[in-house]
């Protein structure tokens, strides 16, 4: 006997993407963002220090040494704009310096400071804390099962 309620989807099966049957809570973009939220929440409880976006540079900049202010942004997907601003705030705090590239003059150099080598060593630490307990809820294959695929997308 039909119902007015449709059955329940299979949560292997992706949602039909008709208008009828669009769930906000099934999206994958909702997904993602609540677990972005989820993460930045740990991180400032744990790193409040830093943003995420800045200790990206600086755990760039800790794997790669000096590198110029564009291919930095460019390694961890931010704009020139974005790039030019957060390493101003690292640089007021003292983490980073820049310098005129030798190679090139229209190109800006980005490294570590002392302090700032410093204080990355520690946050790699903390931050791998953090993705621990961003995926606690996850077996250790669940873990490596949604990195592989967030690498896909």
């Amino acid at each position: 006997m039909p119902t007015d309620t449709p059955p329940r989807a299979d949560p292997d099966t992706p949602p039909t993407r008709g208008a009828e049957s669009y769930r906000l809570e099934d999206q994958i973009g909702f997904k993602l963002r609540l677990a972005s939220q989820r993460h930045i929440e740990i991180f400032s409880r744990r790193l409040p220090e830093v943003t995420p976006t800045q200790f990206a540079v600086l755990a760039k900049l800790r794997e790669t040494g000096q590198i110029s202010q564009n291919q930095l942004g460019r390694s961890v997907g931010m704009d020139a704009a974005t790039t030019k601003g957060v390493v101003d705030r690292l640089r007021r705090k003292g983490l980073v310096q820049s310098a005129p590239s030798g190679t090139d003059m229209r190109r800006l150099d980005i490294s570590l400071t002392t302090e700032g080598t410093r204080f990355a060593s520690d946050a790699v630490a903390t931050a791998r804390a953090i993705s621990e307990e961003t995926l606690a809820r996850l077996t250790k294959r669940e873990a490596a099962r949604l990195l592989s695929l967030l690498d896909k997308l």
